[in-house]
């Protein structure tokens, strides 16, 4: 389901996008000194797969990674996903552990 769509950074509402037939996928940020804070995610009710989020956050995370910004997750799901994926804790500004 996700391989025939594309991430689309929406620069003027700040946050990541990822459109899923008539839904919109999302996570805000905040971008700050070189550090892209990932506030909230939010995930339509109508996707069901339990893959779609972390897939989600794959893409975001590699977006991220070819720009050279640190990334500081204050969401819980986000969190939880850099905690689980120790490839992007690399990805954390000096001082923050998840």
């Amino acid at each position: 389901m996700i391989d025939a769509v594309e991430l689309v950074d929406n620069d003027f509402l700040r946050q990541f996008e990822l459109k899923i037939e008539d839904d919109l996928a999302k996570i805000e940020y905040s971008l700050q000194d070189r550090k892209i804070f990932l506030t909230k995610m939010f995930i339509p009710e109508s996707v069901t797969s339990e893959e779609f989020e972390t897939n989600f956050l794959t893409l975001v995370f590699e977006n991220i990674s070819e720009r050279n910004i640190s990334v500081v997750p204050t969401s819980p799901e986000i969190a939880k996903f850099v905690r689980r994926n120790r490839k992007y804790q690399k990805m954390l500004p000096v001082g923050i552990r998840i």
